[in-house]
């Protein structure tokens, strides 16, 4: 029987506007990520290895490959009698105040009920959409021996960083005395994780309270946090000092992914930590007489006729003879055609790139003129693109879901343009 004494809420729903096309017809957190994983999957992962199995995932932009994924949870042994995981989406009632989702805390607000039929004592809140491994028993154990009202996680964060996240104030004994939501100023190097713990009762309070404040922007971070500080609530903070990122933007998902490269294999291939994943069977990956990889990470189903550095590939990538890829992540089943160079790029599923083209080219980073938060010099090519033969994309460009070569308005597309499918 499943032990509902501590019930995980998982928050999957958001748009993810900061990830450009990768994002665009898909959740946040089923953006594939380090070759064979959904973003999702750490959070599931550390759920099930801290023997926290009874699940909840809330979903609501873009649902339908977030679904496929976890499907009835088996992958992390979550259909058994042991677990259980149920994915919960926005409805509409004959309330004249229901609506769909307006931010994290009205989300878990308008799943009170879910909650009151499991019956917890106590309740994990926890993004979707970052990459880490920590034991959430360890901060379970921190919980009660504090008898906190509620806990939650805090990690030290360059300081050039802070402004992103929610910073934290603590005491000499560990109890949050402040607590300041993506501020420039922060008085604290240390910032929230989106990892929270609460009693039941306790959170019920204070999403009841916020649901009717109508200035609130109904956030977890923005609102409830600061309101539960504010009234001296018995809130501790639990201090993680291992690997943790938000992959919400274009670059700090590129470069987390990068981050494998460096730490593996220890970050994916710990026999006592396990990533689970739902997986497609594949046959073992062939890599020809031609072929050459450094420092990469290599998915089955691949074959490889040309040279891979330092990337990422997915299930099932093709890599022709003569074809460069570089500093970059290709997602499952995409071609990378004969002579052809793809440089400090991510190329979505099922992409094509012809013969002779170069992707990510030249030393210009313009700033990409349609969304100016691309600026790092990386090139988006959308899922089941198709690049002719030939045609030169420079930098921070975004090459739509969908294109054909009778949407490229010439053989070169400078830094910073964008190529959308014509009407």
């Amino acid at each position: 029987m499943i032990k509902n004494n501590t019930l995980a809420i998982i928050m999957a729903g958001g748009l993810g506007e900061r990830l450009s096309i990768l994002a665009q017809n898909r959740a946040k957190p089923s953006v594939v990520f380090g070759s064979k994983y959904r973003i999702i999957d750490f959070t599931l992962s550390n759920c099930v290895n801290s023997q926290i199995r009874n699940v909840a995932v809330l979903t609501q932009y873009q649902p339908h490959s977030l679904i496929k994924h976890i499907g009835i949870g088996m992958p992390w042994g979550l259909n058994q009698p042991s677990g259980k995981i149920r994915l919960l989406q926005p409805y509409l009632t004959r309330e004249p105040t229901s609506d769909w989702y307006k931010g994290t805390a009205d989300a878990v607000y308008q799943n009170i009920s879910y909650i009151d039929e499991n019956e917890p004592e106590l309740v994990f809140i926890l993004s979707g959409d970052h990459i880490y491994k920590m034991n959430y028993a360890d901060m379970l154990k921190l919980h009660k021996e504090a008898e906190a009202d509620a806990t939650l996680a805090i990690t030290p964060m360059p300081s050039d960083t802070l402004h992103q996240f929610g910073t934290v104030v603590t005491d000499e004994r560990g109890r949050v005395t402040g607590f300041e939501e993506k501020v420039r100023k922060p008085k604290s190097t240390m910032v929230s994780m989106g990892v929270y713990l609460f009693k039941r009762e306790l959170l019920k309070q204070y999403l009841t309270e916020d649901a009717g404040d109508k200035e609130s922007n109904h956030d977890f971070g923005r609102n409830v946090l600061p309101r539960m500080v504010k009234d001296k609530c018995n809130i501790f903070a639990y201090s993680f000092s291992g690997y943790w990122r938000d992959v919400g933007s274009v670059q700090a998902y590129w470069q987390t992914n990068m981050d494998l490269l460096e730490s593996l294999p220890g970050f994916l291939s710990d026999e006592s930590w396990p990533i689970r994943t739902r997986e497609e069977e594949r046959p073992p990956t062939i890599v020809s007489s031609t072929a050459s990889i450094v420092n990469s990470l290599i998915s089955d189903g691949c074959t490889i006729d040309g040279r891979v550095e330092h990337s990422v590939l997915s299930p099932g990538v093709r890599i022709a003879r003569g074809a460069v890829v570089k500093d970059s992540i290709i997602m499952s089943d995409s071609i990378i055609s004969y002579d052809s160079t793809v440089n400090y790029s991510i190329i979505d599923k099922e992409a094509v790139i012809g013969d002779g083209c170069h992707i990510g080219f030249g030393t210009d980073h313009q700033p990409n003129k349609l969304d100016p938060r691309l600026t790092s010099g990386i090139t988006l090519v959308g899922k089941r693109a198709k690049i002719p033969s030939g045609i030169k994309i420079g930098r921070n460009c975004v090459i739509h879901t969908g294109v054909t070569k009778h949407d490229f308005p010439g053989m070169i597309i400078p830094s910073g343009e964008t190529v959308q499918p014509r009407q």
